[in-house]
């Protein structure tokens, strides 16, 4: 099947993981011709696209496409789009994240080209200002009728776009994100050589974040609630794993309030050593203000770690309060506090809810499962189009 991806950039993010797995799968295990446009890895946040490269793939990087505004720069990549379209001549083509989403759909629309898009995250979302909420919710909708199916990551994105009116149900369906899960059910090396690397003890509670150090991934409402919470329980240490422009900002908090020695920062790692740093933590913490359903949850759960969410978009699918972990309003700190000393002092309880999350998200979430569900929706897209 005959097939193009086009993301933004390949930067170490969840949608982009997501992606280059589907590729991955799609040319190894169904043996399709596959094409990767995406533009360039710039910024702290690390790329793929070496491994994309070193895996054999057929990556076309278009110089121009960036994630910002920029009309000159996207015009010139709306019109590389068709120029690769034209010459691939794909059966299909998918896009991601919302740059790609709008010039990508529009590119295929044009060509009269069979064209899905994945909803990773919202692109509009309240507590944006008003103009910018309104122009990416009208641009959704635009694009949203020029392709043939809309693919969610959980079903709360599909119901936040058809309560904007972006699309009817019908035009979605709902494939959760894959992972390499075998990863987190036994990563090497051990959990305890990877704590004494890190600098923690045995008898101290790790509690991580796995995220980009940016805005609206909520850093800082971790550390608030680490001031409270380490107040009750000094046994309490944070592990902060990724990077990012705010990376200073939150180091010279984390000084100011006395407290350095209680977190670790890793800085940018590759993603075949999260499995281990989460083997490494006894509580996974997940402050996003904005996501589709992130991905260090169920990589979490699959890990046996309880997991704690603000209840945000498609979190309460996998974070399920008294079975799989604590699901809490966004910024409620004190909730926060109160969850993480409850996980700290209670190891039954982290075990029971680490043990129930592994059951629910090793199937679910297997890369493998998302790429057969996908394949799927390609040929049922192709084979309405042929008629």
């Amino acid at each position: 099947m005959k097939t193009v991806h086009i993301i933004t950039r390949l930067i170490l993010g969840g949608a982009q993981e997501n992606t280059l797995l589907t590729v991955e799968d799609q040319q190894r295990d169904w043996q399709d011709p596959v094409t990767l446009i995406t533009g360039p890895g710039l910024g702290p946040e690390g790329s793929l696209i070496q491994r994309a490269e070193q895996g054999g793939l057929d990556v076309r990087v278009i110089p121009e496409f960036r994630r910002n505004i920029h009309p000159w720069r996207d015009w010139a990549s709306y019109r590389s789009l068709i120029r690769l379209l034209r010459e691939i001549r794909p059966e299909i083509v998918h896009t991601h994240s919302s740059k790609a989403g709008i010039l990508g759909r529009a590119a295929a629309y044009k060509l009269g080209i069979p064209c899905v898009h994945t909803i990773h995250g919202p692109s509009f979302y309240q507590g944006q200002p008003w103009l910018i909420y309104h122009t990416y919710r009208w641009l959704e909708t635009w694009a949203a009728r020029r392709c043939d199916k809309l693919i969610s990551v959980c079903d709360a994105m599909t119901d936040q776009y058809v309560a904007a009116g972006v699309a009817p149900r019908s035009k979605f369906v709902t494939v959760y994100s894959g992972m390499e899960v075998e990863q987190f059910l036994n990563p090497p090396p051990s959990r305890a050589e990877v704590r004494r690397e890190l600098g923690f003890s045995d008898d101290e509670i790790v509690v991580g974040k796995v995220a980009r150090l940016f805005h609206l991934k909520g850093h800082d409402d971790v550390i608030s609630a680490a001031e409270q919470a380490i107040a009750r329980d000094q046994r309490l240490r944070f592990l902060f794993v990724g990077d990012g422009l705010l990376r200073a900002e939150l180091e010279q908090r984390i000084e100011r309030a006395g407290l350095s020695r209680y977190f670790v920062f890793t800085g940018l790692v590759p993603t075949h050593q999260v499995p281990e740093l989460i083997q490494a933590m006894d509580i996974i913490v997940h402050t996003s203000l904005r996501e589709g359903l992130a991905r260090v949850l169920p990589q979490g759960l699959i890990a046996g770690k309880p997991v704690i969410s603000y209840d945000v978009d498609g979190a309460r699918e996998v974070v399920i309060p008294e079975q799989t972990g604590c699901l809490l309003p966004p910024r409620d700190i004190r909730g926060l506090v109160e969850s993480i000393l409850q996980l700290a002092a209670d190891p039954a309880r982290r075990e029971r809810y680490g043990a129930t999350g592994r059951a629910l998200c090793v199937e679910r979430f297997r890369h493998q499962y998302m790429t057969r569900r996908l394949r799927d929706v390609y040929s049922e897209v192709i084979a309405a189009r042929r008629g």
